[in-house]
């Protein structure tokens, strides 16, 4: 299996249960890694492989008609579109609020699914 990477995405997203977090999005870093047929290599043919555009955009726009309360349920619906819409058969993603605490550069998840 290959994989396709994208790392440190800003996503601009509604998360949290904090007033604050309600009230405007805070950007968000994501990183993602899914993996993509061999054989796209193979032939050279972007149909046969996802498009990591296709999936930027998608991401974009659902988290931003979308409230999370919890980093790890808007990790677990990122995953459900990359294994049932874009067919995924392995992803890993993180992702990480940035500055919401003295002293620390980041927190964040880590989720990794397949679909088998």
């Amino acid at each position: 299996m290959d994989f396709i990477f994208i790392e440190e995405m800003r996503v601009d997203a509604h998360v949290g249960i904090y007033a604050r977090e309600k009230a405007a999005p805070q950007t968000l870093e994501i990183s993602l890694t899914f993996g993509v047929p061999d054989e796209a290599a193979r032939d050279d043919d972007i149909a046969k492989t996802i498009d990591y555009a296709t999936v930027i955009s998608r991401i974009r726009g659902e988290l931003a008609e979308r409230h999370f309360n919890l980093l790890e349920t808007l990790g677990e619906y990122v995953i459900g579109l990359m294994l049932d819409e874009f067919r995924a058969p392995w992803v890993k993603i993180s992702i990480a609020k940035m500055g919401v605490a003295k002293g620390v550069k980041r927190v964040g998840v880590q989720i990794e699914r397949s679909r088998a």
